[in-house]
């Protein structure tokens, strides 16, 4: 395994009211140097029909798609070795700088992208002042859980 740094930035404004957190990036994602890159992670798919929009195809539309719906997207970790793309196999992990992005915009809610974003959340952030919650992840790996059950799950973490 080989020690990574997350290459790419998070994506927010002045104005982003949400935060959603990822684990890691995936090969896909660190390859295209940007978010939920593998074409079978349901992420985007999701995020639309919850905001009722098309899904945004490329890095540009994404970005834009983001912003104009106040959310804010980045990882828990900022580095670690990992294996792949594989979740189950990081080790080392250092968290990022999210209270960065808390201090910087008006963060109200922060949705956290499956099981292992909440178990480093949780650790390295115990006493985090905005709620979070988690959701099923919209990884490939999650295929127990259907796009309709998926997309009710985000679009409840996202507007209760």
């Amino acid at each position: 395994m080989e020690r990574l740094t997350h290459v790419f930035g998070p994506v927010y404004d002045g104005e982003s009211e949400l935060l959603i957190l990822g684990s890691f990036p995936s090969v896909k994602s660190r390859e295209a140097s940007f978010y939920y890159a593998h074409p079978q992670n349901r992420f985007w798919r999701v995020l639309a029909a919850c905001f009722g929009g098309e899904t945004p195809l490329t890095t540009e539309e994404k970005r834009a798609f983001l912003i104009k719906n106040k959310v804010a997207l980045w990882d828990v970790v900022d580095s670690c070795e990992i294996k792949g793309s594989s979740d189950a196999s990081i080790r080392g992990a250092l968290p990022a700088d999210i209270a960065r992005i808390c201090r910087e915009a008006p963060i109200r809610r922060i949705i956290l992208n499956g099981r292992t974003a909440e178990r480093y959340f949780r650790r390295f952030f115990p006493d985090f002042p905005i709620a979070a919650v988690t959701a099923p992840s919209t990884s490939p790996a999650n295929a127990a859980c259907g796009l309709c059950k998926l997309t009710d799950a985000w679009r409840a973490a996202i507007f209760s």
